[in-house]
This record gives C-alpha cells, sequence and structure tokens, in this order.
C-alpha cells in the first residue's frame, strides 16, 4: 500500500548544504550576518541562482529566512531545488556512517529516488 508523505526540510547540517551547493553550481555558502531587503540576520547563507539576496538558514533551528518578494526577486523553484539537493546530500553522508550504500536515479518528474543498501559504502 502506498503512502503519501510530506517532508518539512529543515536544515542542520553545513557538510550537506557545501555538497548541495557543489551539486547545483551555486557558491559556497557563506557564514555570518547576511543582509536580506529589509533586515540582516545570521546563519549560513546560499546565494541562489537568479536570486537577488541569499537564503539564510539558521542550522541550529533548522529554520530558513529569505526574501524573494513573492517571486519578483527569486523563483520558489529555484529554493525548492536546493532543498532537495540538500535532502539528498544529507541522506548520502548520514547513510555512508552508518555503513550503507547508496545509489540515486532521477525521475521523469524530476524527483530523485534514493536507494540504499546494508553494507559498503558507496
Amino acid at each position: 500500500m502506498s503512502h503519501v508523505v510530506q517532508i518539512k526540510t529543515q536544515v542542520r547540517d553545513a557538510a550537506a548544504v557545501r555538497a548541495g551547493c557543489f551539486r547545483l553550481g551555486l557558491d559556497e555558502p557563506v557564514e555570518g550576518e547576511l543582509k536580506l531587503f529589509s533586515e540582516t540576520v545570521r546563519g549560513l547563507g546560499v546565494q541562489l541562482r537568479d536570486w537577488r539576496y541569499p537564503v539564510v538558514f539558521d542550522l541550529t533551528t533548522g529554520e530558513s529566512k529569505y526574501d524573494n518578494y513573492q517571486g519578483r526577486w527569486g523563483r520558489q523553484g529555484r529554493l525548492d531545488e536546493f532543498l532537495q539537493a540538500y535532502a539528498v546530500e544529507k541522506t548520502k553522508i548520514e547513510a555512508r556512517r552508518k555503513g550503507y550504500s547508496v545509489a540515486e536515479h532521477r525521475l521523469a518528474d524530476g524527483s530523485i529516488k534514493v536507494s540504499l543498501t546494508v553494507g559498503g559504502a558507496s
């Protein structure tokens, strides 16, 4: 029986953020105080492609802050793409840490299937 699952991604791992950036060809994330349109926030900032301001992740709480002016300063799809890359990279990091081998396959709808096998890290 199939189950529909919704996952709210919390970004808490700097190594997975860096791996997600590398995967998407983005600049390295920047730690510190970062300027959004109307405020300055502290965290790990990722500059998404075609976004005016960075997305800033608080690795302690897992929350993200950004200002894309309802899509005028950056498409939501770019953030969704990054969160998908982060989730895949975080899964791979944790699986390998436990000694699992990992395989991934991009599906026709753009989603990514990650398969884990006990034994033999890949």
